[in-house]
């Protein structure tokens, strides 16, 4: 247990960030493509033309649904919280999907890959998302609307 952290998971944490590191690798050094979500899931809907190639695409999306359906089946439910109220979720999908179009990327592609590379407009719009995503949980928090 981690001091002020009672559900920390620290273990875990490693663990998953090893996977998410190896994923990002065999994407870059296999494809020569950056393993950014958001934009395999636009390549796998055919919403982007450009990036990996379909297959490719579609795949690394179907390996995040059967891997979490794999690691459920295993371990067991997750449990889970969300916000109150389901238009909170459909609002927040919302905005991420259009952030993420408007940035070029997401958290896997800019903040992991991105950053890993040094690319300077990855760190731009991890600073970019990052600050206001911060900002935004201590509002919440301070007006005791934490979930």
């Amino acid at each position: 247990m981690l001091p002020g952290f009672p559900s920390a998971q620290p273990v875990e944490g490693f663990v998953g960030g090893l996977m998410i590191g190896l994923a990002a690798a065999i994407m870059l050094l296999g494809v020569g493509r950056i393993a950014g979500v958001s934009g395999m899931a636009a390549r796998a809907t055919g919403i982007e033309r450009d990036g990996a190639p379909w297959p490719i695409a579609a795949l690394f999306i179907a390996g995040l649904i059967v891997g979490t359906a794999l690691f459920a089946f295993i371990a067991g439910p997750i449990e889970a919280q969300f916000p109150p109220g389901f238009a909170w979720l459909i609002a927040g999908g919302l905005l991420v999907g259009i952030g993420t179009r408007l940035g070029s990327g997401c958290t896997s592609g800019h903040g992991v890959c991105g950053l890993s590379r040094l690319s300077p407009r990855s760190m731009v719009a991890t600073a970019t998302f990052m600050i206001p995503a911060i900002l935004t949980v201590a509002a919440v928090n301070a007006a005791g609307g934490a979930w």
